[in-house]
């Protein structure tokens, strides 16, 4: 679904593995979201948002000590936008899930692609630029 690609690199190789793990985690979505055997997707997407919310948490944390390292001038803005995902990620209403496995699973596959577009390549680019 979605495939790492030279553009998203920041040339940060801690960074861009760490990115690169976002990537495995919106295909592991995308892979259970076309798996038509598994009937009860709960658990499932109860541990890909394990996953992310974990995922997130280390993965900001570096990203923003590496943006203090090096006196990134927009830190704050930056921190801002990765506070509000932490927010949307603790907030996540599982009561919906079983309203729909494959809506859900698709409604978080596109929060996360969203992100990795528009943040990665918008906003983490510059932290580089």
């Amino acid at each position: 679904m979605v495939k790492w690609e030279a553009k998203y690199s920041l040339g940060v190789e801690s960074i861009d593995e760490q990115h690169k793990e976002l990537f495995r985690i919106a295909n592991r979505i995308y892979e259970l979201l076309k798996n038509e055997m598994i009937l009860d997707k709960y658990d499932h997407i109860m541990e890909i948002i394990d996953e992310l919310k974990n995922y997130t948490v280390d993965h900001f944390k570096d990203e923003e000590e590496y943006m203090k390292s090096i006196g990134y001038k927009k830190f704050l803005s930056h921190k801002v936008a990765h506070t509000d995902f932490l927010d949307k990620m603790e907030n996540i209403d599982v009561n919906k899930i079983d309203n729909g496995h494959n809506e859900y699973l698709l409604g978080i596959l596109d929060f996360v692609c969203v992100w990795l577009m528009e943040h990665i390549m918008k906003e983490d680019k510059l932290i580089v630029a």
